[in-house]
C-alpha cells in the first residue's frame, strides 16, 4: 500500500505538467458505477458516521484553556513586545476555533441539524467571519471541487487559479500573477482581512441572507471585544503591531491549512458531468503526519475522506482513510497522498505555472532577463 501511495505522489508531481493539460474532461475519468455506495454501506456499518462528542469537549475545552492562559500571559507582560507572542498564538487559537466551526457546518459535531448550524454560526462570529457567507461558498466547493465556473475556491481572488483568469489580469495584479506561486505565503498574511471583507460585503449586499442582523451584531461585539482591549492597555504602535501579528498569523494559518487540498490537481472543464466518487477522489489530496497533521490541520489532512463524507467527525477519518486507500486500489483510482512541505512545492509550482499566462508570450526571456538587471 505504500509504495502504492508513493507511486501515486510521484506521477502527481511528475505530470503536473503545461497547462494545456490542466482540464480534466469526463473521458479521462473512468466511471466507476455505484462505487460510492457500496464505499459508503462500508463506512456505515463500521459505525464511522456516528458523532464523537468527547472528542469535541476535550477541544473546545482545550482551546478554551489556551485562551485563557494567552489572556493572562497578556496581562502579565504588560507593556511588553513579548505581547506579540501572545497575538501569534492568538492568531493560532482563532484558527482552532474556525477548524471547529468548519465541523460544526457540516454537522459533524452535534446530532441535530440546526443546532449544529447554530453552533457554526456563533463560532464562525467569534473568528470574525460570516456563517452564511462561508456556508454558501463552501457548499458550493464541496458539490463541485475544482469545476470550472463552478467552484468558488478557484474564482479568482488576486490570487488566479485558472489559467484564462491569469491572462486576463492588468495592472497590479498582473504584476502579482505572474510571481503568484512565490508570493503566495507573503499574501496569506492579508487573507484574515480578507475574509473579513467578504464576510462583511456579503451581509450588507446580499439580498436574502439568514440571520443577517444577529451576525453583524455577533461580529461587531467580537470585533470591540478583541480590539478595544488592545489599543487602550498597550501603547499604540505595539497596538498596531500586536493586530497585525494576530490577523497574519490567522491568515497564514488558515490559508495553509486550506491551500494543500485540492491547488494543483486535476481541474474538471465546465459542464462535464463526473460521479461523485470519482470527482471528490481525483481532485483532493491528503497530508501524511497522523495525529500532530491531525491536529494542526483541524482534520483537513483528511481531504479525501472529508470530501466522500463530509459529516464525519473528526476522530473516525483515520480508519476511513484506510478503507477508502483500499478501495481506490481495488478500482484503480489514484489516491493522492504527500507530506505537507510536499505539498507547498506543489501549490507554488502550480501556481507559477499558471502565472505564465500573465507573461507577454511574444517577449524574449534574454531580453526579460536584461530589462530586470
Amino acid at each position: 500500500m505504500g509504495s502504492y501511495i508513493s507511486n501515486i505522489l510521484a506521477d502527481d508531481v511528475s505530470t503536473l505538467g503545461p497547462l494545456r493539460k490542466t482540464f480534466a474532461r469526463k473521458e479521462d475519468f473512468p466511471h466507476i458505477a455505484r462505487a460510492y455506495t457500496r464505499l459508503s454501506q462500508e463506512i456505515r456499518q463500521l459505525g464511522l458516521l456516528s458523532r464523537s462528542p468527547w472528542f469535541y469537549i476535550l477541544t473546545g475545552f482545550s482551546i478554551f484553556l489556551g485562551f485563557l492562559l494567552v489572556l493572562a500571559a497578556s496581562i502579565i507582560l504588560g507593556e511588553s513586545w513579548l505581547q506579540l507572542i501572545v497575538a501569534a498564538c492568538l492568531g493560532l487559537l482563532f484558527t482552532q476555533v474556525a477548524f471547529l466551526a468548519h465541523e460544526a457546518g457540516h454537522r459533524q459535531i452535534l446530532t441535530a441539524g440546526p443546532s449544529n448550524d447554530a453552533l457554526a454560526r456563533v463560532l464562525t462570529a467569534f473568528v470574525g467571519i460570516s456563517y452564511s457567507w462561508w456556508d454558501s461558498k463552501h457548499s458550493r466547493h464541496h458539490a463541485n471541487p475544482n469545476m470550472e465556473g463552478k467552484d468558488p475556491d478557484i474564482e479568482v481572488d488576486t490570487i488566479s487559479f485558472l489559467q484564462q483568469d491569469a491572462a486576463s489580469a492588468t495592472g497590479l495584479r498582473k504584476f502579482i500573477t505572474k510571481r503568484q506561486g512565490w508570493l503566495f505565503f507573503p499574501l496569506l498574511t492579508l487573507e484574515g482581512l480578507n475574509l473579513y471583507g467578504h464576510s462583511f460585503r456579503y451581509l450588507l449586499t446580499e439580498k436574502s441572507v439568514k440571520s443577517r442582523w444577529s451576525e453583524l451584531s455577533m461580529i461587531f461585539i467580537r470585533t470591540i471585544l478583541v480590539f478595544v482591549p488592545i489599543f487602550v492597555f498597550l501603547p499604540l504602535g505595539m497596538a498596531f503591531a500586536f493586530s497585525g501579528i494576530m490577523l497574519a498569523v490567522f491568515g497564514i494559518y488558515m490559508g495553509a491549512s486550506f491551500a494543500p487540498n485540492h491547488k494543483g490537481m486535476p481541474v474538471i472543464a465546465a459542464g462535464e458531468r463526473i460521479d461523485f466518487f470519482t470527482k471528490q477522489v481525483r481532485t483532493s489530496r491528503n497530508i501524511r503526519g497522523g495525529w500532530w497533521a491531525t491536529i494542526f490541520m483541524g482534520g483537513l489532512n483528511y481531504q479525501i475522506e472529508h470530501h466522500l463524507f463530509p459529516s464525519m467527525a473528526r476522530p473516525k477519518l483515520a480508519k476511513a482513510r484506510l478503507i477508502v486507500q483500499r478501495f481506490c486500489l481495488e478500482h484503480d483510482v489514484p489516491y493522492v497522498e504527500t507530506s505537507l512541505i510536499g505539498s507547498y512545492a506543489i501549490v507554488i509550482r502550480y501556481l507559477n505555472e499558471v502565472g505564465l499566462a500573465a507573461r507577454d508570450p511574444f517577449e524574449c526571456p534574454m531580453v526579460a532577463e536584461f530589462r530586470r538587471a
